[in-house]
């Protein structure tokens, strides 16, 4: 442990502002030439330091922003510099309407856009498929194919907007269709950022929306890596997912351990398919959920990152510090949304937002009041906005890095959760391995009864939920809701007939053989196959279809 006197520790923040922050200013200069408190006019300082009596084990445990082990923030001067990127989740419908949403939020200060599926595109099939029935454009917009991703993005510069998209199984050809598009607006690969969340084990947990078997799932995940490695640098190859982890019921220590296990995962996978720790693991990310109490988020924030700095430096070898930051976006809890009551969803969101930016997220999405409902409103969705500028322009909690820093409580908090994610990682390695603990039930299991736990205290009023189970009152009115009506699926249907009349058939057929081939191949690259097939209009089912008849199809056993 190292003992580090304060006089010592202002020696270390003069090395830091020189060697640390100072590069970083020249990169990314400050929003304001001065930092002050909005009332007493008192000067704001980057970072603050421990008092006297209480540097211990400073450096070993928090360090500096934007050094390891990234306790206290990956980036050295953090919001000073620009703020966190407002990402507000979206698409309903068709693509035409879901852009018009987008166009509207990025006129209300949306710096980057979030794409929803609906649950057809999710699994690989087609708006006209019999599957698709009843939900095509319900939770999230009908994409089947590059005509409908070029509408999706129409005026949307990728060269100047990140576009992040809740997408797995079949991600890789949805990331397919935005290098395609990217080509026709100018824009070349190396010059796309954004994310795809392509986290396949965490749907076999949480979600369900899986194509594939774990090992062809794998491969897809390990052969982005690869390619985006060569071809698209900027772009987030994983958003290593502990959100829904959390929505299906799992405490917050659970949420830091479960994720990182998929995470040691995906590089594991990566490592043995012949990549690099450090040509991959600068390209990852992570998603994680904002819950109600506010101190416990914040430091679980802290310890997740301060774990993966850890894990990939000592337990990969990177050498890489890029590879040792932990990059996360962060929505707030949807399972946390109340029908009842739906105004005092905004001081949920407002609540669960305000952590996520004192515990350094680097974006962030803001439910609306109207969730528990419905798709949220044009309305709604600017209050949603609107609840992210205010804490960023109004609040003063993103004019000094890591403000909560130093709190023995947040400090207490962190290390607890560090201690008690550590613990399932180790119980993760004894079994085999993320894939393993998933497949004998294990995290399921541990989910399954911390839900049921936290479901218990609610039932019993041991546990507050504001207008459900106290303080309720006699509601009549929910307001306007927005609904999606079966008209979207009939002129998707259309559209795609049309496509399938006026494209070269025998040209999407060529390439749907060689992505057959390929993927009969171990060693078959599938990436450069899918931009060529999309941009010969084959459609997203027909691709997943030709996947499916080489993968097949997962069907989980039970794990009760």
């Amino acid at each position: 442990m190292i003992d580090v006197a304060p006089q010592k520790l202002e020696t270390l923040k003069k090395h830091w502002k020189e060697s640390v922050l100072a590069p970083q200013l020249k990169k990314n200069p400050e929003r304001q030439a001065k930092f002050t408190t909005s009332s007493e006019d008192m000067e704001v300082d980057v970072v603050y330091l421990p008092a006297e009596g209480e540097a211990g084990a400073y450096q070993e445990k928090l360090g500096f922003p934007g050094e390891f082990p990234y306790t206290r923030g990956v980036q050295s001067n953090m919001y000073r510099g620009r703020f966190w990127t407002m990402r507000q989740y979206a698409g309903f419908g068709n693509a035409k309407e879901s852009n018009e949403r987008y166009k509207f939020l990025i006129a209300q200060g949306q710096t980057g856009l979030s794409v929803a599926f609906d649950l057809p595109t999710q699994i690989g099939y087609d708006a006209d498929h019999a599957f698709a029935e009843g939900e095509v454009g319900k939770v999230g917009v009908s994409i089947s194919s590059l005509r409908d991703m070029q509408t999706l993005l129409d005026g949307i510069p990728l060269d100047k907007v990140s576009i992040s998209m809740t997408i797995n199984a079949p991600a890789a050809v949805l990331l397919a269709m935005v290098i395609a598009v990217g080509k026709q607006q100018g824009v070349p690969a190396n010059a796309l950022r954004g994310t795809i969340q392509n986290d396949v084990l965490k749907e076999y947990i949480a979600r369900g929306t899986y194509i594939f078997p774990p090992a062809p799932s794998m491969r897809l995940i390990t052969d982005i890596f690869r390619y985006c490695a060569a071809e698209v640098p900027k772009w987030n190859t994983i958003s290593i997912s502990g959100y829904h982890i959390r929505e299906a019921g799992s405490t917050a220590a659970q949420e830091v351990a479960f994720t990182l296990a998929n995470g040691i995962e995906y590089a594991k996978a990566a490592i043995a398919a012949g990549l690099d720790v450090d040509e991959f693991a600068g390209q990852l990310s992570f998603f994680f959920n904002a819950h109600n109490n506010f101190l416990e988020e914040v430091a679980k924030f802290r310890a997740a990152r301060r774990l993966w700095a850890h894990i990939m430096r000592d337990r990969f070898g990177a050498k890489d510090s890029r590879s040792w930051r932990l990059r996360f976006h962060t929505q707030t809890a949807g399972s946390t949304l109340t029908a009842q009551q739906p105004d005092n969803n905004i001081i949920r969101v407002t609540i669960q937002a305000l952590a996520a930016v004192l515990g350094g997220t680097q974006s962030l999405h803001t439910n609306s009041k109207d969730e528990a409902l419905a798709l949220p409103t044009q309305k709604s969705v600017e209050i949603a906005l609107r609840t992210q500028q205010i804490i960023a322009y109004e609040s003063g909690s993103a004019d000094t890095v890591d403000p909560l820093g130093g709190s023995y409580y947040v400090e207490a908090l962190t290390d607890e959760i560090e201690r008690r994610a550590q613990e399932y990682l180790d119980k993760i390695d004894e079994l085999g391995g993320a894939l393993k603990a998933i497949e004998e039930g294990f995290v399921n299991r541990e989910i399954q009864d911390a839900a049921y736990h936290t479901q218990r205290l609610i039932e019993k009023s041991e546990q507050v939920v504001v207008g459900v189970n106290r303080f309720q009152t006699n509601e009549k009115s929910t307001g306007d809701l927005l609904r999606v009506d079966e008209t979207v699926r009939v002129n998707q249907c259309a559209a795609l007939a049309a496509l399938r009349a006026e494209r070269d058939n025998a040209a999407v057929a060529a390439v749907l053989a060689k992505i057959e081939a390929a993927a009969r191949d171990p060693q078959g690259s599938l990436m450069p196959l899918f931009v060529e097939a999309v941009e010969a209009c084959a459609t997203l089912g027909e691709i997943c279809d030709t996947l499916r008849g080489v993968f097949g199809e997962y069907t989980p056993e039970s794990w009760v």
